[in-house]
Order: structure tokens, then sequence, then C-alpha cells
């Protein structure tokens, strides 16, 4: 199983990081590592002094394929859930000056919590048109919406499957809307899918 992400896909989030916005879908991995097991919390690490919260939609992958066709990509997910891109925004601001890669500011052991509970497809009756927000400590800090994605899931799914064979059970983090920013310990992390509480995260 892998965890395959897409950076820089929320214009909003582009422009509150000062980025280039991507002609193609930016892309990034994740090991099994790097999830969370139910019900743990997250501890921020060691290594870094400013780690970010990034709530993102995550597809499941329930099927293996290759070069994927735009039209034929909604039968490779068979569920929708949320998933937390952990990111060690200091570490991360370092590498990009060096021109190097960020693995190490987003791939760390439980950067990427997810939703124990995923949804099935058949609850969406439109995939550019899913509701997702973020609370901290009970306070609202992202709010997003699968219609304001620069590149949607169908053009993930075929993008990604050019180049890398996606398998049953992988994951795909889709991106993060604005509102971005530091936790620390004591933090609660609360994601909720179109109002649905789904995501639990206590940082520690």
């Amino acid at each position: 199983m892998k965890i395959i992400c897409i950076g820089r896909n929320y214009a909003d989030h582009i422009a509150e990081l000062q980025n280039e916005t991507p002609a193609a879908p930016v892309i990034f991995l994740k090991p099994e590592t790097a999830l969370v097991q139910r019900g743990q919390p997250f501890f921020v690490p060691a290594f870094s002094q400013d780690v970010h919260h990034e709530l993102e939609l995550v597809l499941r992958v329930s099927k293996n394929g290759r070069h994927i066709e735009e039209k034929f990509a909604h039968t490779y997910f068979d569920a929708i859930g949320l998933g937390i891109d952990f990111t060690a925004r200091d570490l991360q601001s370092e590498l990009k000056k060096k021109g190097l890669p960020w693995e190490l500011a987003k791939a760390f052991d439980g950067s990427a919590p997810v939703s124990p509970t995923f949804k099935p497809v058949a609850d969406f009756p439109d995939f550019a048109n899913i509701n997702f927000q973020l609370e901290v400590n009970g306070e609202v800090r992202q709010q997003g919406n699968s219609g304001l994605m620069l590149h949607p899931f169908a053009k993930i799914i075929a993008f990604v499957s050019q180049y890398i064979t996606l398998k049953q059970g992988d994951l795909i983090f889709t991106g993060t809307p604005a509102g971005v920013g530091p936790v620390k310990p004591g933090d609660e992390l609360v994601g909720y899918l179109e109002g649905e509480k789904i995501l639990e995260v206590p940082v520690r």
C-alpha cells in the first residue's frame, strides 16, 4: 500500500504560501509508516518547530490500474475519506531553498492520519461538490469544496497512473484548501465530511 499526495491543488492555498500555480498535478509520496493507528495521537516530531495541518479529501483505490483514461477514472476508487497531511513547514522551506525533494518534511512517521471511516462513493452525487472542514480546538480553520480543485479526481487518477501503477488499497490525498497552520501539543483536530465528523486527531 502506498500513499500518493497531490500538492498545490487549490488556488487559495497556493496564494497563501506564495507558490507558483502548476500546470500539471504536483505529486509526492508518503510511506505506510506515515499512517496513524486508529485512536492514536499525532506526536509532534522533535526535528521541527513548525508543523502545519493540511486537511484533504482522500480517495481509496479499489482496483489495480495503469494508463487510466479520465472517463474511466471514477471506477478506480470506491470510497472517500479525510486525511491530514502534516507538514514540517520549517524543514520544507529549507529543502525548497536547496532545490531538494520534500520527503523529509512530508513523509515522516505519523504524518498522514486518515479517517477510520471512508464513505462509499454512492453517497456523493457530485464529485465536484464535496464539502469538508477542519476544526482546531473547536475553531474552524479550514473549509474546502472539491469543486475548487485545480485538478479534479479523474485528472489526478489519470495523471498519476501514467507514471505509477495504482493498486487496490492505495490512498490518494487530493490537496488542501487555504487555512493551513501550526499545531502544538494539546491541540484537538476534528475533520468533517459533508457535515459529518469522521476524523479526530489529538496532538501530543
